[in-house]
């Protein structure tokens, strides 16, 4: 049996990466490590830095003494589209060139410059049609992400889309929940991506540039410091000393201001979707970590918001890895858990 790849999340703000391993027990976590990078070396899901990337992963893997080297990464941003089809039955040969004359009409990029690739969702949709998820991504930054594996010595055999890296986490570990629809929130540093899944299956998608780099760039601006004071202050760690009440209200506007972003892509959903509802919320993400926008988020749509915690069903050893630090960094490893369930041979 082919073994998992290495979950390799290459973020705005950092590199993250889980191993796991199915076992007869039930799934296993082999390893988990983040590496920081430096700002401005991911922008809007594009490698900006392309020597910080490969220094990044060949540090972390190093530090976790990795030997694995099939890979499944995940990309996300405006340079990938996914649109829902309803298209009439017909065979899978006829399927394929319906595809390609769906990709002309529905992606806004000359199709020589995509990776196409598509999914049946439903056989029948109850009108008669079947229902296909449309995925393109642009082939220089599939290319980009693939070519920072290469040169950190991995052999990247999947490249997911990072909402669906996020359902199979959820999935795994929560299950399916039959009858109810999620949201899935990814808050990344630069990113947020949202997906919302009904019984299995995703029902609506979108990439937000929004994040935690809102909270820092607010910060500087506020109190005039630097990046590095600013990220400081944003997490709360100043060494004896509270944080300024100007950051706490500044935490505040911007936690409402990314909670209204969120609000206005599931309100689009409720308004544009037959029989549309969501149920619950889950965040993952380093900026899931901030409680006010939580409690922005609970409060903007009156629903239930858990933090994702990918690692609540899976074995881990608890004489190998810091149990604290697992905790404390479980919802930033959420898209890396996703992809460490991936195998080669799995279609990107």
């Amino acid at each position: 049996m082919a073994r998992n790849c290495i979950g390799l999340d290459i973020g705005s703000s950092s590199v993250k990466v889980v191993q796991t391993k199915e076992t007869k027990k039930g799934l296993e976590l082999v390893t988990f490590g983040i590496e920081p990078i430096p700002p401005q070396t991911i922008v809007d899901g594009a490698i900006i830095n392309h020597t910080a990337v490969v220094d990044a992963i060949r540090s972390v893997c190093s530090r976790l003494h990795i030997r694995q080297k099939d890979a499944a990464l995940a990309i996300a941003g405006h340079s990938i589209i996914i649109k829902k089809l309803a298209i009439p039955p017909m065979t899978e040969e006829e399927l394929e060139e319906q595809i390609a004359w769906e990709a002309d009409k529905n992606v806004p990029f000359d199709r020589e410059d995509v990776e196409l690739d598509y999914q049946v969702l439903r056989e029948e949709d109850g009108q008669g049609n079947t229902e296909v998820l449309l995925v393109a991504a642009k082939k220089d930054i599939v290319h980009d992400y693939a070519a920072v594996a290469r040169d950190a010595q991995l052999n990247p055999v999947v490249v997911d889309v990072a909402a669906f890296a996020m359902q199979n986490a959820f999935e795994r570990t929560y299950g399916d929940m039959p009858g109810q629809a999620v949201a899935l929130i990814n808050l990344g540093a630069s990113i947020s991506t949202l997906n919302i899944v009904r019984d299995g299956i995703t029902t609506f998608t979108r990439d937000m540039t929004i994040g935690g780099n809102s909270y820092t760039e607010e910060i500087q601006k506020e109190l005039r410091v630097g990046y590095e004071e600013a990220e400081t202050f944003k997490v709360g760690a100043v060494p004896g000393a509270g944080i300024p009440p100007e950051v706490t209200r500044v935490i505040g506007q911007v936690s409402d201001l990314i909670a209204g972003e969120l609000q206005r892509s599931i309100d689009f959903y409720l308004a544009t979707t037959a029989n549309a509802e969501v149920d619950k919320l889950y965040l993952a993400g380093g900026t899931a970590q901030v409680t006010q926008l939580r409690e922005a988020i609970a409060r903007r749509a009156r629903l239930d918001v858990e933090v994702l915690d990918p690692f609540r069903n899976v074995r881990v050893d608890e004489t190998r890895f810091d149990m604290p630090y697992l905790r404390a960094h479980a919802s930033l490893a959420v898209v890396a858990f996703g992809l460490s369930l991936r195998r080669p041979g799995d279609n990107w």
